[in-house]
Order: C-alpha cells, then structure tokens, then sequence
C-alpha cells in the first residue's frame, strides 16, 4: 500500500473515528483498519494515534487560519483532511509540506463538495505559512 493509499485509509479511520465516542482507541483503531482493510503501517498507526492525540491542537490552528470561521461550520469530511495534513506538516518529517497539502485537497474533492476545495487549500496553505514551511 502506497503512501497515498495509506493516506486516505487513515483519512477515512479518522473520520469514522468521530462516531464512534464511546469506544477505547486502540479497539476503535483496530475495528476500523479492519473494516478498511487497511495495512497496520507505521504511518497510519502514528497518523491515527497522532491526530487523535493533538486533535485539540490541530483544532485552534485549523480555526485561526480559517479566519472567521467556528470549527462547527466545517463540514467533518474536510475538518478530517485538514487535521490529517497539519498533522503531517508538524510531526511527520518525510512528507513534504505541499505533498500533504495536496493530497489533503486531493481527498477533499474526493468526498466532499466542490466548494470546499478552495477553502480547505486556503486553510492549508496558511497553516503551512503559520508553521513556518512558507
């Protein structure tokens, strides 16, 4: 499974995941590769546990760069690739920051509406201005 494979399956892990509240994470985490049948990498294990773990974090940059936007008018399919991709730029050394800007856009045209798009490569870019990769 390729990087962007595995992108999008912990993509679609970590969606999943906002529904699933009241389940353990390491139980969640292994329902869900499973039910993706997806592989138990190393990226997606630490993506998955990563995001999960500074989702606050990852929220109020998300929020700041998304300038006058509450996190609650993001639909969750786009709030989910900008989380995933941040996460990247911040913690994950061997993905570049473009490549993960892209690909996160990428998985929004892919599952969520087309207006979304531009928002979520506008917030990202940002982001990557913010973080300093700009």
């Amino acid at each position: 499974m390729n990087r962007s494979a595995q992108r999008e399956a912990v993509f679609k892990i970590i969606f999943s995941s906002q529904f699933l509240i009241d389940e353990e994470l390491e139980d969640m985490y292994a329902r869900l590769v499973e039910t993706y049948e997806c592989v138990d990498s190393e990226y997606v294990r630490k993506a998955f546990f990563g995001v999960a773990e500074t989702k606050d974090e990852l929220d109020a940059l998300i929020e700041k760069c998304a300038k006058g936007w509450k996190l609650s008018r993001i639909s969750k399919i786009s709030l989910c690739a900008m989380r995933l991709s941040i996460y990247e730029m911040k913690y994950i050394d061997d993905v570049p920051f473009a490549a993960s800007i892209n690909e996160a856009v990428e998985l929004v045209k892919k599952y969520d509406e087309e207006k979304t798009v531009k928002f979520a490569n506008g917030v990202l870019n940002t982001a990557a201005v913010e973080l300093g990769l700009k």
